[in-house]
């Protein structure tokens, strides 16, 4: 089955970016990440410039609950009449809007930062239509990949890879100095984890949710752990 990935890159805090992916497959539409609800505007044109329409956009699949990547999953769904997938372990951040959900404590200072700036605002929370787990196939929705569980940066984390061996990693990795482990973790111990799994699996290339895609073969060549 052959894809056409669209990267949708757009502005999230001053002087960063944060990405989503139009999945095309013949006449079908996969949104993976749905970027902040401030972008709306932005991620909505890009849709129809694609093409994208509600009979032929088949669902939208979320790497993990951070509103940077969530934002306008709910309005998207409404919208279109698309489900929402995603993984159970992140469920609390999207139904309830807290990004500690299923967290590690962070200390002080970045406790209170997130519960004050990082919040999926009411109106945008949700309860998704489809749980996700480890060796799932999206094939039925014209997405020919499967669900690989990459904990760390929370722990709801999922990428996808499809038989071309294309990677969308979410916040597991990201390039936006170099190819790397991204700079944010919950816990950097279960993602140097994810990352050694991901060892086992035939990734060609890498489509990060920060930065620009980049050649797996590079990123092993280049990273130690």
């Amino acid at each position: 089955m052959s894809l056409d990935i669209q990267q949708i890159t757009v502005p999230f805090v001053p002087g960063t970016t944060v990405n989503c992916y139009l999945v095309k497959s013949s006449d079908a539409f996969v949104l993976v990440d749905t970027g902040p609800a401030r972008q709306r505007a932005y991620i909505q044109s890009a849709l129809q410039k694609a093409g994208c329409r509600p009979d032929n956009f088949k669902l939208i699949v979320l790497t993990h609950g951070d509103f940077d990547h969530c934002g306008n999953a709910a309005f998207l769904a409404k919208t279109y009449k698309v489900p929402i997938a995603m993984h159970t372990a992140d469920l609390g951040m999207v139904k309830d809007g807290n990004m500690l959900a299923g967290r590690k404590q962070p200390n002080i200072v970045m406790k209170t930062l997130i519960r004050s700036l990082m919040r999926l605002s009411r109106i945008n929370r949700f309860t998704p239509d489809i749980f996700i787990k480890e060796g799932d196939s999206l094939a039925e929705h014209g997405f020919d990949a499967e669900v690989i569980e990459i904990p760390g940066h929370s722990s709801g984390s999922v990428g996808l890879l499809t038989q071309q061996g294309e990677l969308l990693c979410g916040d597991l990795l990201g390039n936006t100095k170099k190819p790397d482990l991204w700079s944010i973790m919950d816990d950097v111990d279960t993602a140097k984890a994810s990352l050694r799994k991901l060892a086992g699996h035939a990734i060609k290339k890498v489509y990060p949710g920060h930065g620009q895609p980049f050649n797996m073969e590079y990123f092993w060549d280049n990273y130690s752990y």
